[in-house]
């Protein structure tokens, strides 16, 4: 029996591995490791960092009747030479790895945040700025990074405590990738929630009451959330394999390592190459990659060959609290064509993406769901 493991849980994980379960069973043992025995919904995680309390989602119930193995721990260590993970004091041998720990956000690139800032990497972290907000809803919050994530964070955060001061930190206009009118959709809902926005600023430091911007500038601040910048876990690293400057795995158009073609990466952890340039981590091109992976290492197994990775966005989702949102419908490449959505529409129309892996999941343990279909997910 081919023994696959697929490390990381997470949308794109997930998806690999109970696609793979069912295209490889009776030929493959397929085993999933991941730190924790709960679903993270990265999708949700502004939620988490309010307080509002989400559905617990066990990793074991989404993989019963799948035929995986599931081991709950943190991957240490790849030994390439002998293929063998270690997991805690086991050993994992594998046949072929597929390698789904994804990113997170680098708090390596302000110094002080890795100490003083909260992220959206974990349920814990988002969790203790909920607490924090709990105890002091009138807090000044400091929110570093104008992407998509610092957006829906500064949004939900404002609306969910009227009483906090949020500040919006962000060297580029928020939503830089969006078209004009979206854009200006995005600026009046900060503007109705009371955000106060400050453009073209770096943040060069953080610390416990204020973050400290290029120039001087002391921006105090109860709390600190850092979005801004991702960087992948230097595990691949330190096995050896490739790696490109962000630490993410640099594959083949199969996306298999360029290095060790006995590693599949997929979704963050991955540096993908299309024509149009290369792919940037979210779950709307991870469950894509993840379920092509399990489809190339099915048709490996039968003798055949794997066939190259092709993907093309299609929108930006982004919800501005529970009541309003803003979808920017994209090129393939990502950047904005001229139809958007906003209002109640774009909040139908972005809760039904963030619902969308789950039945996916689920759908994916019956049937071999078309890849096509899972493209617009995240």
């Amino acid at each position: 029996m081919h023994r696959i493991v697929v490390l990381g849980a997470g949308y794109t994980g997930m998806i690999a591995a109970i696609r793979v379960a069912r295209r490889t069973r009776r030929r493959a043992t397929v085993t999933l490791v991941n730190p924790s025995s709960r679903f993270t919904e990265r999708l949700r995680m502004h939620q988490t960092a309010t307080g509002q309390a989400l559905p617990d989602v066990s990793i074991p119930d989404l993989l019963r009747g799948t035929g995986i193995a599931f081991v709950q721990g943190r991957a240490e260590r790849i030994d390439t030479g002998r293929r063998e993970v270690s997991v805690g004091d086991r050993t994992i041998g594998y046949d072929t790895l597929v390698y789904a720990i994804g990113s997170v956000a680098d708090t390596a690139a302000g110094q002080g945040a890795e100490a003083s800032a909260y992220t959206l990497n974990t349920v814990e972290s988002a969790g203790r700025l909920a607490d924090l907000l709990a105890a002091r809803p009138d807090a000044a919050i400091a929110v570093v990074g104008g992407g998509l994530t610092g957006v829906e964070a500064a949004t939900e955060l404002a609306e969910r405590h009227p009483a906090a001061r949020v500040v919006l930190l962000s060297r580029d206009a928020p939503g830089p990738l969006m078209s004009p009118r979206a854009r200006a959709h995005l600026d009046r809902a900060l503007t109705r929630l009371g955000i106060e926005v400050r453009t073209g600023v770096d943040v060069v430091s953080v610390r416990p009451d204020a973050v400290e911007l290029a120039g001087g500038e002391i921006v105090t601040a109860d709390a600190t959330l850092w979005t801004t910048g991702f960087t992948a876990s230097p595990l691949a690293a330190e096995a050896g394999l490739t790696v490109d400057e962000r630490g993410r795995i640099v594959v083949d158009a199969t996306l298999r390592s360029v290095s060790h073609p006995d590693v599949v990466a997929i979704g963050d952890a991955a540096a993908i190459r299309q024509p149009w340039g290369t792919i940037h981590g979210t779950c709307q091109s991870g469950i894509p990659s993840g379920a092509h992976a399990a489809d190339s290492i099915a048709r490996v197994l039968s003798g055949k060959a794997a066939k190259p990775f092709r993907f093309g966005y299609i929108h930006q989702p982004v919800s501005l609290g529970r009541k309003d949102a803003v979808i920017q419908f994209t090129h393939a490449d990502d950047t904005p064509r001229r139809w958007f959505l906003t209002g109640r529409a774009a909040v139908v129309y972005k809760e039904l993406v963030t619902r969308s892996p789950l039945p996916a999941y689920r759908m994916s343990k019956r049937l071999t769901v078309p890849a096509a279909a899972l493209s617009s997910r995240g």
